[in-house]
């Protein structure tokens, strides 16, 4: 996948309303009237979200008679997930490599209190 392709995948779904639509999409294949209901607006806007997520990959549309249903690429969110989770280890890595760096410091912190302690006690005998 293209940066240029992830690119628009996220900007596509950066929208609310377009994100609803593909919730909604991933429950069933609908038409471009049936996804106008619930939001109020004109089809020509729907249709204009719509446009935005087919552009990005995210939808398609087939011919049934007379409908257009639109229908949900699954296959995309596999891809981002996989570029998601690349990017998810390496901060896991990363935090792993800092909690060892902090047990060391409080390792080190602990042994440095004893020593001064038994310092101490020398010094008072």
């Amino acid at each position: 996948m293209s940066e240029d392709q992830l690119s628009r995948i996220f900007a596509a779904l950066a929208d609310p309303t377009r994100r609803d639509m593909v919730a909604r999409l991933a429950i069933r294949d609908a038409t471009v009237g049936q996804l106008a209901e619930p939001y109020g607006v004109s089809v020509q806007a729907v249709s204009k979200h719509l446009r935005v997520l087919e552009d990005a990959g995210l939808v398609s549309h087939s011919r049934d008679a007379q409908r257009r249903p639109r229908h949900l690429e699954a296959e995309v969110f596999d891809l981002m997930t996989k570029w998601i989770e690349k990017y998810r280890q390496r901060a896991e890595e990363r935090f792993q490599r800092l909690d060892a760096v902090l047990e060391a410091m409080e390792k080190e912190e602990t042994t440095d209190r004893q020593r001064s302690a038994d310092d101490q006690k020398g010094a008072a005998s």
